[in-house]
């Protein structure tokens, strides 16, 4: 099955500070992103209903980037969200990488819609 990019944008009331904060901490991330998550300097190990996945933090400029590369995931793919505010409102443009089978583009641009709603609620908007 051919894989491709999927790239999305949320808007946020809270400071890239604080998304940061969401998508690094433990007790943070088991708010919005996971069931518990288990984090050794750069590899983060996260569960969901009892099945595990591991991330290597490969790329973090605080407040502006984070790159995760999946250990079961395919060469050359990765997990990224970048921060930015926007001159125009103030809010916080959360910018999202990830990847996935052609056939499931539909399905995980819907997952990531709803985790993002639910990380909306957690920072405060």
């Amino acid at each position: 099955m051919q894989r491709v990019a999927i790239e999305m944008e949320f808007l946020f009331r809270a400071s890239p500070t604080i998304l940061y904060k969401f998508l690094t901490d433990a007790s943070c991330l088991i708010r919005w992103f996971c069931d518990e998550v288990d984090i050794e300097k750069d590899v983060y190990s996260y569960s969901w209903e009892g099945s595990e996945e591991v991330a290597k933090l490969v790329d973090d400029i605080e407040d502006e980037r984070l790159r995760f590369q999946w250990d079961e995931g395919e060469d050359g793919e990765y997990l990224e969200f970048r921060m930015k505010k926007s001159p125009v409102t103030g809010e916080t443009i959360l910018e999202l990488t990830d990847y996935c089978d052609k056939d499931e583009t539909d399905e995980q641009k819907q997952l990531w819609s709803t985790q993002m709603a639910q990380l909306r609620r957690e920072t405060g908007g």
